[in-house]
């Protein structure tokens, strides 16, 4: 191990040489400086020094203007001062101003090792401090890292269980086959379009899609009947949206989710169901999906009349502003040019993106 470097700075060159032979005897390595400004040219120079030894008073330079001129540039080199009884004043002061220690002259060889043993083991101290610190911030930030990446595997892990149960609930109910990933991916962008934040995205995405998993609750005698539904039918298939509600809340995941899900039937005017909510009493993910929910109705063939177009969809949900749909929203869907819609249905019809990958597109 090389031996470690003091810097002895006194403007006598006896005093000087006497410390330094004590210091070099005890296996310290020295360098001497006969003034304050001969010692800053040393220290800029490429060598390092763990610590350095300054006389308080000296022409040129003084000990007190050589300590403020090092101690920002060499924070990790503690300075011990050397100063005379009468000036201990002056030494506490240095103290004040970043010196770690002083002596007192005349002093005794073992009075200079002890305090240039406290004087560096306080540097190393210091230094394997520092160490740590950074060494456990670039642990905690891989850690954080790990996790991070962790959550997201596990997210696409949900997503992708979501789109299987949305492939069954097509498996039940065939007459609204590809809806739930069309209106989820409708959804997104709506959503977009409004400008909200990112994270709450997924959330309200994974609610769209999940929007009729409560029909896997409802007899399939009712579900897949080809004619109209009596009182009690229609009664049970509303039942819906509060059975999707209880299957989805037991799912920490989802928890959010599971608003949207209750409440996707509700109406603007406070005449939907199950609850008759209205206006903002309605969460906005549910606000957004009804009329995404409606724009893929009206666009999609269904067995008592063939789809529509686009103009005739936006035609029907701007007349139900303020009754059915959320008049903001609403704006926000007339605002965005049919091309998005015509693409997004392209895209759809390809290769349908999961969940997670279509909240994360910009």
């Amino acid at each position: 191990m090389a031996a470690e470097r003091i810097l002895v700075v006194d403007d006598e060159e006896a005093i000087r040489e006497i410390v330094s032979s004590m210091l070099t005897t005890a296996g310290y390595a020295c360098k001497q400086a006969g003034s304050g400004m001969e010692a800053l040219a040393v220290l800029t120079s490429e060598e390092e020094f763990e610590l350095m030894l300054s006389d308080l008073m000296m022409a040129d330079l003084d000990g007190i203007g050589l300590l403020e001129r090092t101690k920002e540039k060499y924070p990790d080199m503690p300075v011990v001062m050397v100063t005379a009884v009468h000036d201990i004043s002056v030494a506490l002061r240095a103290i004040r101003d970043g010196a770690y220690d002083y002596l007192l002259k005349p002093f005794e060889r073992e009075q200079l090792l002890n305090t240039v043993s406290r004087a560096l083991e306080h540097r190393r101290l210091k230094v394997e401090n520092r160490t740590y610190q950074t060494n456990l911030e670039s642990l905690v930030e891989a850690r954080t890292n790990q996790l991070q990446a962790a959550m997201a595997d596990l997210e696409r892990s949900y997503d992708i269980t979501l789109e299987a149960l949305g492939d069954a609930l097509d498996l039940k109910d065939a007459e609204t086959e590809g809806h739930s990933k069309r209106v989820t991916t409708f959804t997104i962008a709506i959503a977009k379009a409004m400008g909200l934040p990112q994270e709450h995205i997924p959330m309200i995405a994974r609610g769209a899609f999940l929007h009729d998993i409560g029909k896997m609750a409802i007899p399939d005698a009712i579900l897949r009947k080809p004619g109209k539904l009596t009182p009690e039918e229609i009664a049970t298939m509303r039942e819906h949206c509060y059975k999707g509600y209880q299957i989805v809340k037991k799912i920490p995941f989802l928890a959010d989710a599971c608003d949207i899900i209750y409440s996707h039937q509700e109406r603007f005017d406070g005449t939907g169901y199950p609850r008759g909510l209205k206006g903002d009493e309605i969460p906005l993910g549910a606000r957004i999906f009804s009329v995404a929910d409606t724009l893929d109705a009206i666009m999609s063939d269904r067995p008592y009349r063939s789809a529509q177009s686009l103009q005739a969809a936006r035609a029907e949900i701007k007349r139900c502003a303020g009754t059915q749909f959320d008049p903001e929203v609403v704006a926000a869907f007339l605002e965005m040019p049919d091309s998005v819609w015509e693409d997004l249905r392209k895209d759809i019809d390809g290769q349908v993106p999961r969940i997670a990958y279509s909240a994360g597109k910009s």
